[in-house]
């Protein structure tokens, strides 16, 4: 059972991403109440406030709500790190695909490999010319 599951992670397909999907929003409703009744009364002990939501400052007409962006960035950071320490499981889990090794050249390849090391040998200081093209008939033309 546990090899399934293994190898059910480890696939990359549109159902995966659906049970993802779905255990992430699932997920997020848990982050949202850890922070919510857990980690915010935490912090809420050292700056002196229970509930950061209710943090605002006003100037003239206009509310901060200082408490619910710090709830949202909170959140996220909490969020960031479960998906970062799921995508490192799910990594070490996933089998290492090994590299095949390099298949034999055809015998074609190899005809070719040895036509051009006997060229070599018969001629080793003559270097190769490219074929010139005459410049008057080039431009006569």
């Amino acid at each position: 059972m546990l090899k399934e599951f293994k190898e059910f992670i480890a696939r990359g397909n549109v159902m995966d991403m659906a049970v993802g999907i779905i255990v992430g929003s699932a997920f997020t409703t848990i982050v949202k109440d850890l922070v919510a009744y857990l980690i915010n009364p935490l912090i809420g002990l050292f700056i002196g406030k229970i509930d950061l939501s209710n943090i605002v400052f006003t100037i003239g007409a206009a509310q901060f709500k200082v408490g619910s962006f710090l709830n949202a960035v909170i959140n996220f950071l909490i969020i960031s790190f479960v998906v970062f320490l799921l995508v490192k499981g799910v990594n070490r889990f996933r089998t290492k695909k090994e590299e095949p090794e390099p298949a034999e050249p055809s015998a074609e390849v190899q005809y070719l490999k040895e036509i051009a090391e006997t060229l070599k040998q018969q001629s080793p200081t003559t270097p190769v010319s490219s074929p010139t093209i005459d410049k008057q008939t080039s431009n006569s033309k």
